[in-house]
């Protein structure tokens, strides 16, 4: 997560599929689902473009309204203002990463509560222990606000995950609050204002 460059707009070209996404809503008059908008995920790029975000959806709260559309609009606020950090205080964030070949990993700490897919590619998963474990196209990581770090095991080919981060209480272990933590070098993402 490292940044000394952020752009922000279309993919970066990396062979990976481009993503579309779609949103539903229910028809007023009728009360069917219908497709409320589709389009191109927008993305915001780091290190020289080697890292890619895009954020597919987030909630503010817990457990969330869609009445009158709410979240829609609470969505569109949130991403609109610039300050989502990687965590969305009180709800969740749906955020697509792309790692380039040798992207170098940030060890960091979110606090929340995380499931991470990896879609395209080999990824390692390195803890703050000095653990590290392969997870592969299909693999889930369930991160509970620990210190880790993610490397693309690819020299050539590019690498995909997303991740679902759910808010949670703060978190004491032996004796110590556990605060998310970015790390070195995270100019252009904001702090998460969680803990």
């Amino acid at each position: 997560m490292a940044s000394n460059s952020v752009s922000e707009g279309e993919q970066i070209q990396n062979g990976l599929p481009h993503l579309t996404r779609f949103i539903t809503t229910h028809d007023p008059s009728t009360g069917k689902a219908i497709v409320h908008s589709k389009g191109p995920a927008s993305w915001t790029t780091y290190d020289n473009q080697t890292m890619g975000f895009s954020v597919m959806y987030t909630t503010s709260e817990f457990p969330i309204s869609l009445n009158d559309d709410k979240d829609l609009k609470d969505h569109e606020n949130i991403v609109a203002s610039g300050k989502l950090g990687l965590v969305n205080p009180h709800g969740t964030v749906c955020r697509v990463v792309d790692f380039g070949p040798g992207h170098k990993p940030l060890m960091h700490r979110t606090q929340s509560l995380d499931y991470g897919i990896v879609l395209e590619g080999t990824v390692e998963m390195e803890l703050d222990s000095g653990e590290k474990h392969v997870l592969r196209r299909g693999d889930v990581a369930v991160q509970r606000a620990t210190m880790h770090a993610w490397r693309n095991m690819s020299e050539t080919e590019w690498a995909r995950m997303i991740f679902v981060l759910q808010d949670c209480q703060p978190l004491t272990v032996a004796g110590q609050h556990l605060k998310e933590d970015l790390g070195q070098g995270t100019t252009g993402i904001p702090p998460s204002g969680n803990d």
